[in-house]
């Protein structure tokens, strides 16, 4: 009905038979606009959203509402995830002009793209302090008929604001440790002793604000404050009904401030992150709750989002075709149909199951008692009877109507997902977690990389899109980290392209950091910069943090100077507002920290060089530098010139170790080793 059918996008096709006449983003809804001096009613989301779904049932599938949209707007409609870009702009101008943002996101524009009234999502009928979305449309309409002067000047005033938002300037006061000090203290103020998280409801997973004391706390075990921190939230986390019990993963966030009711989109990238940070986890404090929780969330991952060709789908929607949440909760009745008396009974107890339930008569499982408390009533058999339980549950659960997947493949959140399953691959001893990962960069650099230059999203069609600032940064810290897994030169090799490109699309040559959309992209209205992790890293941050990587394993200064002045452009709020600033706080970390390089020369797959490689891993801090390579090979050393000049000795495999310019004498045994890590 409408020119949305034949779209890439999942969520553009999902409004396809609306009877709203609605565009995609480009040239031909822009002209229209222009030719015909008519607002454009932009209306912005993702396919996963629950609220898109409502306001899209509610009034973009009424046929009076769509008629009153058609007649006075030019409609078109963007995928978020598809067009990071124009969805970071109008969000700007949407915070701006509204003080809150979010999705769907509602903006209307004046035919050369600026906004001038914005909001979220609107009712069909006024309620809560909301017009009702078709009266909206009609005063709308009418001020820009009947009252052009004050439109101008409030789309005037908004695209100044805008401009002078991306001409930011970088800040002059010194990156000094008193930073990171200051943002645990800030942590530690918003933190909420009782249930974890920082804040109230409704609860969005912490999980850069976690990296970052998890990362200090490797290497500070005394810091009981971020010890305390991390602990309770990824304890809170992993038993609330955010965390789907039966099948593993997350769900993206909770609506109340206890964990216990989700919005039950599940995406990737929160997944990704929240794995890695519970394998850290596990590897900091030796927990095997935490191990349990990292394995059974990669073991989501593979089973439901991991695509035919090795990468990873983009998200789970938040509807099932039951209704919200049906796809999850139990009644006390499905158990007992389903389970033997016992299992039953321990489910129950374990998972407060109830028969008024807590979710609209039925129970999301959440840790409603200690396994300690469960066997003491039920019996030493009852993990057993649990393990058991979650395994028929989970079968009888796939026979429901199954939310949909969106099978697009993001190249950001795939680059989040290779970090995950390598890091976890070391960090757990599971190689084939790291063979996962190695299929998915294969995937995502064959088929996302069009004439060298990378693409935001591969659908059935094809790559589409030019990748944005966090595309590149995000899957170059996912080829970094599998680098450090696997020791193949063709990862950093990789990494390092991308690098070199982020800096030469993204980078301000005038004021320093990078901006969100690259300089051959489609003109906007202005560059913006994306400066606050939200939940994903922020580009600029996570750009920062890779180029110090890249210049720890390249002895490029370059690299770090352009990571410095995007930590410059974020320096007097990471220390205000550090639950936003997670990745920018990491790579300060990183820049500023002790650390070391780590230059292993030795054949790959000689049972020396793999013994020094243990040694390495075992003794290594967070920010180290480890490359590893035969010195006989040219294309090891050219992509990390850490191996440039280190021969083995006495023919037999050799480990370097050096701190700035200063490097030991090498050693070829693993205690050797072990003991220059330790002392040095």
């Amino acid at each position: 009905m409408n020119r949305l059918s034949g779209e890439s996008s999942l969520y553009l096709r999902q409004h396809a038979e609306n009877p709203v006449d609605w565009y995609p983003w480009g040239e031909e809804a822009l002209a229209r606009s222009r030719d015909e001096d008519r607002p454009i009613l932009l209306s912005v989301g993702y396919s996963s959203c629950h609220w898109c779904h409502v306001m899209a049932h509610e009034s973009f599938e009424d046929e009076a509402t769509a008629a009153v949209m058609n007649e006075l707007f030019v409609c078109v409609k963007v995928d978020r995830e598809e067009r990071p870009d124009i969805d970071a702009l109008y969000m700007q101008a949407t915070m701006s002009l509204a003080g809150q943002g979010g999705w769907p996101m509602t903006v209307f524009l004046t035919p050369d793209g600026r906004p001038f009234y914005a909001g979220t999502y609107f009712p069909p009928v006024a309620r809560g302090g909301l017009p009702a979305f078709a009266d909206l449309c009609r005063a709308i309409a009418g001020a820009y008929r009947n009252r052009r002067e004050d439109v101008e000047s409030q789309a005037g005033e908004v695209a100044r604001r805008l401009g002078a938002a991306a001409a930011r300037p970088p800040s002059e006061d010194p990156l000094d440790t008193q930073i990171l000090d200051d943002a645990v203290v800030g942590l530690a103020r918003i933190f909420d002793p009782v249930e974890g998280g920082f804040g109230g409801a409704p609860k969005f997973p912490p999980s850069l604000a976690l990296e970052y004391l998890l990362l200090r706390l490797w290497r500070r075990p005394d810091d009981h404050h971020s010890r305390d921190m991390v602990e309770l939230t990824l304890g809170k986390m992993a038993a609330g009904g955010m965390y789907d019990q039966v099948g593993g993963g997350f769900h993206r966030y909770s609506v109340d401030g206890h964990w216990l009711v989700p919005h039950f989109e599940k995406m990737l990238y929160d997944n990704a992150l929240l794995a890695r940070d519970y394998a850290l986890a596990h590897r900091v404090t030796g927990s095997a709750e935490h191990r349990r929780v990292a394995e059974e969330t990669l073991g989501y991952l593979l089973r439901e989002m991991r695509l035919p060709e090795g990468g990873f789908a983009a998200a789970q929607d938040a509807d099932s075709p039951g209704g919200e949440g049906a796809f999850f909760v139990w009644t006390p009745q499905e158990l007992a149909a389903l389970l033997s008396p016992e299992q039953a009974r321990a489910v129950t107890l374990r998972y407060g199951v109830r028969p008024e339930g807590n979710f609209e008569g039925a129970t999301i499982l959440h840790v409603a008692m200690t396994m300690e408390d469960v066997i003491g009533q039920v019996g030493p058999g009852a993990p057993q009877l649990i393990a058991e339980a979650r395994e028929i549950l989970y079968a009888a659960r796939a026979e429901r109507p199954a939310p949909a997947r969106d099978d697009k493949v993001v190249a950001a959140w795939n680059g989040l997902a290779i970090a995950a399953f390598a890091d976890a691959g070391v960090l757990l001893g599971r190689p084939d977690l790291v063979g996962v990962a190695e299929a998915a960069a294969d995937f995502v650099l064959g088929a996302l990389i069009v004439d060298g230059r990378l693409r935001r999203v591969h659908t059935a069609a094809g790559a589409a899109h030019l990748g944005q600032l966090d595309d590149h940064a995000d899957l170059c810290h996912g080829l970094l980290r599998l680098y450090d897994a696997t020791a193949d030169p063709r990862w950093l090799a990789a990494a390092r392209e991308l690098g070199d490109q982020m800096i030469a699309l993204f980078a301000d040559p005038i004021g320093g950091g990078f901006f969100y959309a690259g300089s051959d992209g489609e003109p906007l209205l202005a560059r913006t910069r994306e400066l606050e992790d939200h939940p994903t890293p922020a580009g600029n941050s996570q750009a920062a943090h890779v180029l110090l990587r890249l210049a720890d394993l390249t002895g490029e200064s370059a690299l770090a100077e352009h990571a410095l002045g995007a930590l410059r452009m974020v320096r007097g709020e990471m220390a205000r507002f550090p639950q936003a600033f997670g990745t920018a706080l990491i790579a300060l970390d990183h820049h500023l920290g002790e650390r070391r390089q780590i230059a292993i020369a030795g054949p790959p797959g000689d049972p020396r060089t793999d013994a020094l490689v243990r040694a390495a891993r075992e003794g290594a801090r967070p920010f180290d530098a480890l490359a590893v390579g035969d010195p006989s090979d040219p294309a090891a050393a050219e992509a990390a010139p850490l191996l440039a000049d280190r021969p083995l000795v006495d023919g037999a495999p050799a480990a370097y170790v050096c701190r700035g310019v200063t490097c030991r004498a090498p050693v070829t045994s693993p205690a050797e080793l072990a003991a220059e890590l330790a002392g040095h």
